[in-house]
């Protein structure tokens, strides 16, 4: 879910101004995974923009005040959301960890890196949500390591069905700041997209592994 309409809209229009995101329904994007698509976010680009990382942190460390309370542990999940969750942490004034896709394969083989005893309360963040997949075995580790998970809050969703079920079937609360149908409208309403083109996007977020232009 996302907290609040204006900040999603505000978040939309700075990840398209810094061209964090990027929509080209004409020429596709190919996404690691083998699938076309007409977006393609790198949100680690709004970390050479000064005021848009200063709004994202305030606006990452409301949600998880407003959500969670004061959390112990502020987790970031490698390596999208290192800086994020290092500048929420700061924010906050609590300690930072951040946890890799899988253990170092040398040296004390840490999954997680940082300091982190069982039983604190971590509340993870994450700079972007596509299936949930990576995002959720960052908090599976966590739980392993005896951590209490309060939730997750992350700058931006496509909002697949897929990634709504697999939070909803590991019982994790998501919040983000923005999410796909407020970028469209943003998008829309700021003439960065035409009519014609809302409909290609609209058809992509439908069915995006067998989209095709």
């Amino acid at each position: 879910m996302i907290m609040n309409k204006d900040t999603a809209k505000k978040t939309a229009e700075l990840l398209l101004k810094v061209k964090a995101i990027k929509l080209n329904p004409n020429e596709p994007f190919n996404w690691a995974s083998g699938w076309k698509s007409p977006i393609y976010c790198d949100n680690r680009v709004t970390l050479s923009y000064p005021s848009v990382r200063v709004f994202l942190k305030e606006e990452v460390a409301k949600i998880v005040e407003l959500q969670y309370g004061k959390p112990d542990v502020i987790a970031g999940v490698a390596t999208g959301a290192i800086a994020i969750g290092i500048l929420v942490a700061q924010e906050l004034g609590v300690p930072f960890i951040y946890v890799r896709p899988e253990p170092k394969k040398h040296g004390r083989k840490n999954q997680i890196e940082g300091h982190l005893e069982s039983g604190q309360n971590v509340v993870v963040i994450e700079d972007l949500i596509s299936t949930g997949n990576s995002s959720l075995n960052a908090v599976t580790a966590l739980k392993e390591a005896g951590a209490v998970v309060k939730g997750m809050v992350a700058i931006f969703s496509y909002g697949f069905d897929v990634a709504d079920k697999n939070f909803e079937e590991k019982n994790v609360s998501l919040t983000t700041l923005s999410n796909y149908e407020n970028l469209l409208e943003q998008a829309l309403d700021s003439n960065y997209i035409t009519d014609k083109e809302l409909i290609t996007l609209n058809d992509w977020r439908k069915s995006p592994s067998d989209w095709k232009q």
